[in-house]
């Protein structure tokens, strides 16, 4: 491509105004952007953070059983072809050990969420009997007022 059709393109799309993008406001005209979602505070499903936390177990658990088989198999690999004098056998120790490092990196990251999610699911329980009980004080409060309007 031709630098001076380069220029071209990049002049026609600054100069398009049908696709702006938006982030974090609301459309100009105020609407809610057309989608059905409301617009307001962030909302937390118990369901989802436990499906979250159980998914990030899981794949924790299966990295942890699959992904070691893999490492002990390249290891015994390189193990035997260093003992036959393959000079391939040191290649394959460092991509074992590579693995081994990612491996438990991603392991670490997989337990890090499933731990969150849990510690998450608790706080947000604890959040709603706290604010649970203090609307139904508001609302034991706002009969009381109720009660004494004919008087």
């Amino acid at each position: 491509m031709a630098w001076d059709e380069w220029e071209q393109l990049k002049n026609q799309a600054a100069h398009k105004q049908s696709a702006r993008m938006q982030l974090n406001q609301l459309p100009a005209d105020g609407g809610d952007g057309g989608g059905s979602t409301p617009q307001g505070d962030l909302t937390v499903d118990q369901k989802d953070l436990a499906a979250i936390g159980d998914r990030a177990f899981k794949l924790w658990e299966d990295l942890g059983r699959y992904g070691r088989d893999a490492w002990s198999s390249s290891q015994t690999a390189a193990s035997d072809l260093k003992t036959q004098g393959f000079t391939l056998g040191g290649a394959v120790d460092r991509v074992q050990s590579r693995w081994e490092e990612q491996l438990t990196s991603l392991l670490d990251a997989c337990a890090h969420i499933s731990n969150h999610m849990d510690f998450t699911k608790k706080a947000h329980q604890g959040d709603e009997y706290y604010i649970g009980g203090q609307i139904s004080s508001i609302s034991t409060l706002d009969k009381g007022f109720d009660g004494g309007k004919g008087h």
